[in-house]
């Protein structure tokens, strides 16, 4: 038996192939390339070059591998990108996992966990919001997202298939072994892009707004080390396999970081002064999004260990670094 990783080339996918081989598990991975790296996959993991909606490739796969469950990874997932073009995104995000959902479901396979997304919620108030807060997302991404969400609910209900759905908030830093990291070309993450800066890769990073009703004036977010957040996909799987409920849950620490204490991180750990500019609020940017996540804690056994700013800034850093290597090489 082996576990199907989409999208396992990318930023999040890749950690979550480390995580899987750690663990002992066979793993095999799908993915396009369309931004991931070939590079990036773990030597122990099968790889497979294609796409998720080749429904004749997907039901291969699962045949020759006795494929037990699914993490779905494949998407396109940049917020303002999905606002200049909403029908690719519905076709990467909800068409294509369709497709995908529809191959497994004829193949049997019992166990799937989804790559979901705070994008969910929309524009939320200070407080944390819980899982059944209200659905409301204001971007093509969150809808698509939020799309795949009730497909996989419904196809449950009709089918021996149950699934974990765990809606990210702000993924950041890299594994600590330094094996794997952030590696997109003009990512926008702000950790990614302040790094950058930090390491001269950019001349200075944007800030927009300083006039958002929170303690500095500007956005906070719950940062959640990408170590962890995997973690949280490795308790899905026990979940699942030994017989648990299908569900819904936040992945993030219950608690915000402001964009200037990531900046202040970012420069205090890197010893660089970078430039910073400030510009007007952009339409869109809720001034808090952080996660109440004590229902993963419960129900999955949930345990973070780098529930820490420092920590995931001095990962990131080091991926950087290796990364800047990596391409001199």
């Amino acid at each position: 038996m082996a576990v199907l990783v989409t999208g396992g080339g990318g930023y999040i996918g890749s950690h979550m192939v480390l995580a899987l081989v750690d663990a002992g598990e066979r793993v095999v991975v799908l993915d396009d390339l369309s931004t991931g790296f070939r590079w990036a996959v773990a030597p122990e993991a099968v790889f497979v070059e294609g796409d998720v909606s080749d429904a004749g490739l997907v039901s291969r796969i699962v045949a020759e591998h006795a494929i037990e469950a699914v993490i779905h990874f494949a998407a396109r997932i940049v917020v303002p990108e999905s606002v200049a073009d909403p029908l690719g995104y519905y076709l990467a995000n909800t068409v294509k996992t369709r497709a995908l959902l529809a191959a497994l479901v004829a193949a049997g396979v019992p166990h799937f966990i989804f790559s979901s997304t705070a994008a969910v919620y929309g524009m939320v108030g200070i407080e944390p919001v819980a899982e059944d807060a209200v659905l409301a997302p204001i971007s093509p991404y969150g809808r698509s997202k939020l799309m795949s969400e009730w497909m996989l609910a419904d196809a449950a209900a009709a089918f021996p298939l149950r699934f974990v759905a765990l809606r990210y908030f702000n993924v950041a830093g890299a594994d600590p072994a330094g094996r794997a990291g952030q590696s997109t070309a003009g990512a926008t993450h702000l950790l990614k892009v302040a790094c950058e800066t930090a390491l001269g890769k950019r001349p200075g990073i944007e800030v927009f707004g300083t006039d958002y009703p929170t303690p500095d004036g500007t956005c906070l977010r719950d940062y959640i080390h990408v170590s962890d957040l995997v973690a949280a996909h490795l308790d899905a799987l026990t979940h699942l396999r030994a017989g648990g409920a299908s569900g819904i849950y936040n992945c993030g620490y219950g608690r915000g970081y402001s964009v200037l204490e990531v900046l202040e991180s970012v420069k205090a750990i890197s010893g660089v002064d970078f430039p910073v500019r400030y510009s007007p609020r952009r339409p869109g940017d809720p001034a808090a999004v952080v996660a109440r996540a004590d229902r993963i804690r419960a129900e999955l056994g949930w345990r973070p260990t780098r529930d820490d700013l420092p920590t995931i800034v001095r990962t990131a850093l080091d991926w950087e670094r290796r990364l800047d290597a990596r391409r001199a090489r």
